[in-house]
Order: C-alpha cells, then structure tokens, then sequence
C-alpha cells in the first residue's frame, strides 16, 4: 500500500488529506485566523462556577462557553500541581524547579468538587474541542505527547506500550527511559519508539520537558487569565506526529514555510525519511492534481455511493449518528438475495470504515444493514468491520448485529465531526434564482480583468475558473486568454480548479495571494 499526505494551504486555512492506494482516507481541515481550542493546549484557568451536583465545575479558558471539568479529570496529582503552581505564582522572576517540588498525596477518586473555590486559578489541558452547544472538554492531568513518548508531569512510573510485544525490548526501554527521566516525571513509551537508541529518547525527552519549561513560565508570567500557556503544534506537524509512517512515499505542500516546519519534524524523528518532503509548485491546485477535490466531493454529503450502484445515507444528530445502507438499482439476482444482501453489506463495511476516519465521526454511529437470515453471514459482516476498523487510531467498540440487524459503534471523538458541504451556491445570482446570460460571462471577466489593470495597477495575475470555462478561454489559436494578453499587455495566466462552480473565478496576484473583488460582484449583481 503507498500513503501520501496532501497539504494545502491557502491565506484563511489548512486542508490535509491522507491517501492510501490514491484513495482519500482521512482530511482535516483548520482555520487560521480563527481561535482554536485545540486538543493539547494547556492553559491557565478559572474556576466560572461549581456544579456539585453534576460533581463538576466549568471554567473559563477564554472560549464562547465556559469549558467543562469533572472532578474525576482533575487527576491523581491535582494537589502537586496546585501547590506547585501557588510556589511559581509566588515568585515572578525566578522559576522554581519542579525536581524539587514535593509530590503531595493522590486525590481520592470519591471526592467532590467543591474542594474547588470559584475564581481559583488552575491548569487546565483540553482534551475535546468544543462540539455543537458544548464547551471544551478539559482535564488537569496535563501530558504532552512526543513522537516516542508521552510526559507526564508529577509522574512517578514509566509505562511501554503494550502493543510493543517482545518481552526484552519492553524491559530495555523501561530501563532506558528510567535512567533518563528526571524527578517528578512519568513517561508513556509508545508504540513508535520500538528499537530506537538511546540518543532518539533522550533527545525527544529534552524537547519534551522545553515544552514543560516554556509552559509553566508562561503561567508564572501570566497577567491576567485566562491564559494560554501552551498551544499545540499545527494541524501540519500535529497530524504528522499522530500519523506519520516510515513507509510513506511523499509528502507534498504547496507553501515554503509550511513545507519547511514539516520537513525539520520529519528530520527530527526520521532522518532518513526527510527528502519525501517535497514543496508542489505546479500550476494546478494541489489538490486537483492528486485528485482529492474530486474524491471530497463525492465521499461527503448525505448520500454516498459505493459499489455497483449501492449507497449509504448518512445523517447526524446531537446524539448520534445514523447509517441506513440500501441496494440501490442493483439487478444481480442470479446468486440470490441472500447472496446480494451479504455482497451489499460487505462493500458497505468497507466505505462505512472510511468514511469514519475521513469524517472523524465520534460518539454513537448506528448502522442498519440490510437484512440477512444466515447466522453465519452476519458474523462474516462483524468480522469484516473489525478488521476494516483495525487501521483506526481512534479508540473504538464494535457490536454484532442485533436482532433487528442494527449495528452498534461507538468511536472516540475528540473533536467535531467534518462536516464539508458539497452543494454549491450559485455563485452569479448568490440563490436568488436569475442570473445575468451565461454568453455574457466572459464580458464580466474581461471587466474585472480591466479593473484590475487599468484601476488597480496589477499586471500579472492567476485566473482561476471551472475547468470548462478555462477550456473555452484556452480554445483555439486565436483565444480569449491571447487575445486579453495582447490587449492588455499582461502576463494572465488561466488555471482550471475543480473545486469552483461553473460560473465561478477567483483573481491571485504573483504571489499567490487572493484578489478580493468581492465588492465589483456585489455591485454588478
């Protein structure tokens, strides 16, 4: 199987897909400008309101609504982290060292929250972004994950993967990571760090205790709160963290700086692996030209086809998400129906698995097959979607089919769902149902080509349109794109991206920076 991650960035956001066999898998998508709370920011909080009732309080980390914390989140060692906090708090300039801190006792698991004063100031990490009304999960049993290892501060035991199987390398690695560690800190080896030297470790270590340093002066040097202490790496670098694998065969970004942050985290885990960073400068969009724009239209929306003519209605809820799995206009009768239903519904665990990963659906996922009375066939269908559901790094459960023929998952989620709406606004009369004549288009172009020269002052530029209005600007050889380049003495260049309606165009300057004409639009239409 060949893996490549496809990275898009553009000026307000980050688009990244994973491919397998060409094939979309997994895609995030992430804002720039817009404040995120993401999973593994750490932050200096406080304490909004109590809930004893719900033996919880929520506290404001600077989000529209308050987060929510659980007394069972606050963590074993809540009390070393509130008097630690209190020691760095009492003096502004010179950080008191956690090695010498005192581990205070465990906090009983059948405490309440009103140990918990309102308006008290703690440390909080987020563990759920927010999610439709609700606000971020948090806990206050901060770790932070490297590629190797996972910190845990006022740790006291290391701990290996138990996916890691050979008896003497988990005893090397505890030992290994045993001599290193410093006081006052537990360690999670995970599964990646399996026949890694001690130099890897020990290297990964140090920037995973920067991280700790640079943290807890922030929260000591903090003015007011909330407070973000700490943020998470990019969507880039994060995803590479949780995802990457040796035996990718490319990963391609179309943006300099981006690809750089990348390539130097590839560096760092896997030297070896870094000259598969590759910076795309290509004149299609990036994610025309692996096909992905074309597989996201066709993979979301709430119809799916698969299969010969089979499809998958997906909806969500608040409470849950529902999967109805139909035939379709299937005509194969000549197995039977039996045949035909269990052929259906394997093909439909397949794009099911997908789809999981692609949308990061989480929480309750109900699934009715279509019925089928052989016992043995639906233990064939389970079993099918467990070893689908393998390749998942989410945690999961899977149930067999019910009496009614419903299957059961629940798969951790972390963050919402990715929802992309693949119907598109008219984008010349905005919904309102006229339109200008389409012969006129091209009119409409070469005025804001006009402005843009003649008012504007810009003289080489990208014009991005659907694929059939570049192939009719490009047609012939005595075309719409020569003939504006002769008349207005500019480098034009025409670039068709599928993911733009018909009537649809976007102006980027040299730079590749974009061209608002939104007002010339507003004021024709």
């Amino acid at each position: 199987m060949t893996s490549e991650v496809i990275i898009d960035v553009q000026p307000k956001e980050i688009s990244i897909a994973l491919l397998e066999d060409k094939n979309l898998v997994e895609y995030q998508n992430e804002k720039r400008e817009e404040a995120s709370y993401s999973v593994g920011n750490i932050y200096l909080g406080k304490v909004r309101k109590l809930m004893p009732g719900l033996n919880a309080c929520f506290v404001d980390v600077g989000s529209e609504r308050d987060a929510f914390l659980h007394y069972l989140d606050l963590g074993t060692q809540f009390s070393s982290y509130e008097k630690y906090l209190k020691q760095v708090q009492s003096d502004k300039k010179n950080l008191y060292p956690i090695q010498k801190a005192t581990r205070q006792p465990d906090l009983p698991k059948e405490g309440s929250i009103t140990m918990l004063k309102q308006g008290q100031e703690i440390l909080v990490q987020v563990v759920k972004e927010p999610i439709n009304t609700k606000g971020p999960r948090l806990s206050c049993d901060i770790s932070f994950a490297g590629r190797y290892m996972v910190l845990i501060p006022f740790g006291d035991k290391v701990s290996v993967s138990s996916k890691i199987k050979k008896s003497e390398e988990r005893a090397r690695l505890k030992q290994l990571v045993q001599s290193i560690r410093p006081k006052n800190f537990g360690v999670i080896v995970r599964t990646s760090a399996e026949g890694k030297r001690v130099a890897e470790l020990d290297n990964e270590l140090k920037n995973l205790l920067k991280r700790w340093d640079d943290m807890i002066t922030k929260a000591q040097k903090a003015i007011k709160t909330p407070q973000l202490c700490f943020e998470e790496t990019g969507r880039a670098v994060a995803m590479m963290r949780d995802l990457f694998d040796p035996t990718y065969d490319g990963i391609y970004v179309n943006d300099a700086d981006i690809m750089n942050q990348v390539k130097d985290y590839v560096s760092l885990i896997a030297p070896e692996k870094k000259d598969i960073v590759k910076l795309y400068t290509g004149t299609v969009p990036i994610f025309d030209n692996f096909n992905v724009t074309k597989q996201i239209k066709s993979s979301f929306g709430k119809t799916v086809n698969y299969k010969r003519g089979a499809y998958l209605i997906i909806q969500s809820t608040e409470a849950m998400h529902v999967v109805d799995v139909n035939s379709g206009n299937r005509t194969r009768a000549e197995n039977g129906q039996e045949q035909n239903a269990l052929e259906v519904n394997l093909g439909a665990a397949d794009e099911l698995a997908r789809q999981l990963r692609l949308r990061d659906m989480g929480g309750i996922i109900v699934v009715d097959f279509i019925d089928m009375n052989l016992a043995e066939d639906r233990q064939l269908l389970y079993e099918r979607m467990c070893k689908n559901m393998q390749k998942d790094r989410a945690r999961h459960n899977i149930l067999p089919l019910s009496k009614f023929g419903l299957m059961q998952i629940t798969r951790q989620r972390v963050r919402p769902a990715m929802d992309v709406n693949v119907e598109e606004t008219c984008p010349t009369c905005f919904g309102k149902g006229k339109i200008k004549s389409s012969i006129l288009f091209t009119d409409q172009l070469e005025s804001k080509i006009d402005r843009l020269v003649n008012k504007i002052g810009i003289r080489k530029f990208s014009l991005h349109v659907h694929p059939y209005v570049a192939a009719y600007i490009n047609q012939g050889i005595w075309s719409l794109k020569r003939q504006w380049q002769v008349k207005y003495g500019l480098g034009i260049r025409i670039v068709p991206s599928q993911k733009l309606a018909f009537l649809q165009y976007e102006f980027y300057d040299s730079e590749r920076q974009f061209i608002d004409m939104q007002e010339d639009i507003e004021t024709n239409s």
